[in-house]
């Protein structure tokens, strides 16, 4: 019955990345002007989610060289993704797409893959005793899958691909979520000293997905001061949701 939950749960999320996709649907490419504010509202949501949610618990729970460990496991697993996405081309030539099309799926790739410690995160607090990490984590991921819903579905528009494709491809950038949820699950119910190092991996893939990724997509044509103000009220939500659930 935990599993199902947990399924549901992490579904949940994944169908939250859709969400992003209906600015596009009223705004079209001028959707681009949001992209910063969400990005930074993500930003500000997945250091909180981090920092407290996950390696806090890792600090208190075990030591300083597995929790080391664990943080940097987590971020050589998002830069080694990173690295091997930006040598692989995206193979849109036989598909006669142009450079929106060749965006679309470099796009698609990079959440695809990046999806999975998201996972790994949601299934890691769900498998712990901790009153209302679960929750916490959950809201935290689910936010931050919007902006990457509208990241995907910007070139998709450009390219002309119907509304329903773009809100089905910005999904499926989320499909891993589930299967990483239960996974790191399965792993820290039977092997409970493993927890802190789970804790400490998980956030340190999330904190590598921020600065290498979204902070970067966030400040670029000079939307500083829009992933400013997101990254503020992205925080200052996750810290008070933090004080309700008694994280």
């Amino acid at each position: 019955m935990n599993v199902v939950v947990l399924v549901l749960a992490a579904s949940a999320t994944t169908l939250a990345t859709g969400l992003g996709a209906l600015p596009v649907f009223w705004l079209g490419t001028r959707a681009e002007l949001l992209r910063p504010l969400l990005l930074g509202t993500a930003i500000g949501a997945m250091t909180v989610a981090s920092l407290v949610g996950l390696l806090k618990p890792a600090i208190d729970e075990g030591g300083r060289g597995e929790v080391a460990v664990g943080l940097g496991a987590g971020v050589l697993l998002v830069a080694a993704a990173r690295r091997l996405l930006d040598r692989r081309e995206p193979p849109v030539r036989a598909m006669g797409g142009g450079a929106s099309l060749r965006l679309s799926v470099l796009v698609f790739g990079v959440l695809f893959v990046h999806s999975l410690p998201e996972g790994l995160a949601i299934g890691t607090a769900y498998g712990s005793d901790l009153a209302g990490l679960s929750l916490f984590v959950i809201l935290a991921i689910g936010l931050q899958n919007v902006p990457e819903g509208t990241s995907i579905a910007i070139p998709m528009a450009e390219a002309g691909f119907s509304r329903a494709s773009q809100f089905w491809a910005a999904v499926l950038t989320s499909a891993p979520q589930p299967v990483g949820a239960v996974l790191a699950y399965l792993v820290v119910e039977h092997v409970r000293g493993l927890l802190p190092a789970s804790f400490a991996f998980a956030a340190g893939a999330m904190l590598a997905l921020v600065v290498l990724e979204l902070a970067p997509e966030a400040v670029g044509h000079r939307g500083w001061l829009r992933a400013g103000l997101g990254s503020v009220v992205g925080a200052a939500s996750m810290l008070l949701l933090a004080a309700l659930a008694g994280v």
